[in-house]
């Protein structure tokens, strides 16, 4: 079997500058995108171009300010960007190591709801392989976080693999469980076209409390009591737990590089995920750098 860190030894960045524009899903607000090249061992960088200074981000655990229906971040003079998981998740399934984000809103579009837009932003400006190898932070121990019936594990593995079970009382959705390796370049297949999703009967409470105002049947898959409501139906027979994953991808690139580790969620979201990379990152015995 080949292995990510085989397969992709060198760090990448975009050839080309992509642009785009869209609604936020929270917000409801429209925000222009710039994604840019970025030199070796810069990572990942947002600047809010709306704001005149202190205007850089990086995307990093350290920064997460908010996980409340969405992975938000924050520099020290509180200027943030929010829904970044699905971009953040495309740049991870597509190796993408430096690159610097402008964007002149609060929110990243939601564009379709899933990562399967970036990613064909990055396959069609194409990848740059730069000289510098790829950083990895590989898991020496096992870690894990859990709340009530949800919990959120990663151990060590010579790869990334990813499981996720979820259960809803709905029996639209159920209970679902999924296993990926992602390696040889599944996550365009697998996993980049799952799309957030959301139930008919909370969209005004969520609206009410100023969430899910761009929200709309374009850009996520919307749950009625006995069946989805989008028209074309689904893109996977079980699409709401592979855009769990979607999710988790895009929260643990927030490491700072690629994580080679098992990783294990049931019934999590945002905030254990961002509670599991704390307690991975800030004990040095848990992991190294290769």
């Amino acid at each position: 079997m080949i292995t990510e860190i085989q397969v992709s030894n060198k760090q990448k960045t975009i050839k080309d500058s992509i642009k785009f524009s869209g609604v936020g899903l929270h917000t409801g607000k429209e925000s222009n995108v710039k994604i840019k090249p970025a030199p070796e061992d810069s990572g990942i960088t947002f600047y809010r171009t709306d704001v005149l200074e202190n205007n850089r981000i990086k995307a990093l655990w350290s920064s997460v300010s908010s996980t409340k229906l969405c992975t938000t971040i924050c520099n020290a003079e509180n200027v943030s960007v929010s829904t970044i998981e699905h971009l953040m998740s495309a740049l991870s399934g597509m190796h993408i190591d430096n690159a610097i984000i402008e964007i002149d809103g609060p929110e990243v579009p939601i564009m379709d709801g899933s990562a399967s837009v970036f990613v064909d932003f990055i396959e069609k400006t194409g990848i740059v392989e730069q000289t510098k190898k790829r950083k990895f932070i590989r898991v020496i121990k096992e870690v894990e976080v859990s709340e009530n019936d949800s919990s959120v594990s990663i151990k060590p593995n010579n790869q990334f693999s990813i499981e996720f079970e979820i259960d809803f009382p709905s029996k639209v959705i159920n209970n679902q469980s999924c296993q990926l390796q992602m390696i040889n370049g599944n996550y365009k297949k697998d996993i980049s076209r799952a799309r957030t999703f959301g139930f008919e009967e909370e969209v005004n409470m969520l609206r009410s409390a100023g969430f899910a105002l761009g929200g709309s049947l374009s850009n996520a898959v919307v749950v009625g009591k006995d069946s989805v409501l989008n028209k074309e139906g689904l893109r996977y027979e079980d699409e709401f737990v592979r855009h769990k994953i979607l999710d988790s991808i895009g929260d643990l690139y927030l490491a700072g590089a690629p994580v080679l580790g098992y990783f294990i969620g049931k019934k999590s979201g945002h905030s254990l995920n961002n509670k599991l990379l704390k307690k991975l990152l800030n004990t040095k015995d848990n992991w190294e750098f290769v």
